[in-house]
């Protein structure tokens, strides 16, 4: 059974910054690709970045620059950092298995809160 369990989430000021981590189990994570998406109240998910199982990384127009993708295939875990976060950043975050147009959500999400 997939398991994703997002963690590090929470209320920063604009212009701060924040590290999402998603402990992976149930599956080789490993030989996966793995994707952050986000999910605002009323939108329905955004794709974020994928990361394919060697570390290419691929990034939405939104947070290219801001957002850095990254693994530790010894960890089974993803990692989001957030840098020049903006108040239209809020959203619930939540990693998942899979590429951008095939992915497997399984995780309970992270609220992040961008607000002074």
């Amino acid at each position: 059974e997939v398991q994703l369990v997002e963690s590090g989430g929470g209320l920063v000021q604009p212009g701060g910054s924040l590290r999402l981590s998603c402990a992976a189990s149930g599956f080789s994570f490993s030989l996966n690709s793995m994707t952050w998406v986000r999910q605002a109240p009323g939108n329905g998910p955004e794709w974020l970045s994928t990361i394919s199982p060697r570390g290419v990384s691929t990034y939405a127009d939104s947070v290219k620059g801001r957002f850095t993708i990254s693994r530790d295939n010894s960890k089974s875990t993803l990692y989001l950092q957030m840098n020049s976060l903006k108040p239209e950043d809020t959203a619930v975050y939540y990693c998942a298995k899979g590429v951008r147009d095939a992915y497997t959500r399984a995780g309970q999400g992270t609220q992040v809160t961008v607000s002074s």
